[in-house]
């Protein structure tokens, strides 16, 4: 599954891709039987708040129906088209909107001055793939909601206002901006750019929202994750030329 330069230029542009039914629907069914069996026998009610700020099904996140989503389909190859050469990806994680149970997550950016983390601490990395693994047709049924574009501007936060051990997750203006719903249908794939602020509503419908997730780090992002902060395109090398060309034309 190849990415046409149009999809490259949107992505540079917007930080983000969406392609439709990438994951096949038997990988989608494995999976999905998986999640619905652990909601169903093992979710224990009172650590939603802590399934919520890390994974729900903490103990499949190496099972292969799960990982499959990422390497089994279309979704790697993706990943590889952005980013050229990326670590391992060993590890799912399932996030669910469960009706009425969970608050709204504010805007910001994964593993910076996270509520649940030091501060000091980073826990980047370069994309978030994403596969749906429920139908996502209402705004207001625990959507993910991103800032197209979004992307530029936290690299020139990070690289001019902000420091480690600012509490701040992003810039009073990204805060105060609502983001646009991501919806879709089981076996779409969502691409976004590490630096892209997101938040992520409540849940007013009757059903689960469920999503894996699956965080992808170029090869060298261990070695200069402060740097990738500012700078959006030390992590996509195959990319960096091309803005680069689009920027002066």
């Amino acid at each position: 599954m190849a990415l046409t330069p149009a999809e490259k230029s949107a992505f540079i542009r917007d930080g983000l891709l969406i392609k439709r039914g990438a994951v096949g629907s038997d990988l989608v069914a494995r999976a999905r039987v998986l999640v619905d069996d652990w909601l169903r026998e093992s979710m224990d009610p009172a650590l939603i708040h802590s399934y919520t700020q890390r994974t729900f099904a903490p103990e499949l996140g190496g099972h292969p129906d799960l990982l499959g989503l990422f390497s089994s389909s279309g979704a790697a190859t993706l990943a590889g088209a952005l980013l050229g050469d990326f670590q391992p990806v060993s590890t799912t994680q399932i996030q669910v909107r469960i009706p009425e149970s969970q608050p709204e997550k504010a805007m910001h950016v994964d593993g910076v001055a996270c509520p649940h983390l030091d501060p000091d601490e980073l826990r980047t990395f370069s994309l978030l793939v994403g596969v749906v693994l429920s139908d996502i047709t209402d705004p207001t049924g625990g959507a993910l909601r991103y800032q197209p574009g979004g992307h530029l501007t936290m690299s020139e936060w990070f690289r001019d206002q902000w420091s480690l051990g600012i509490t701040d997750q992003v810039p009073p203006d990204v805060d105060a901006r609502a983001g646009t719903p991501f919806l879709g249908a089981p076996g779409d794939v969502l691409l976004m750019h590490h630096l892209v602020p997101h938040a992520v509503g409540r849940n007013l419908s009757r059903e689960p929202r469920i999503m894996a997730y699956f965080r992808v780090s170029h090869v060298a992002h261990a070695e200069h994750r402060l740097q990738s902060l500012r700078d959006p395109w030390l992590d996509y090398p195959g990319l960096a030329g091309l803005h680069q060309a689009e920027a002066s034309s």
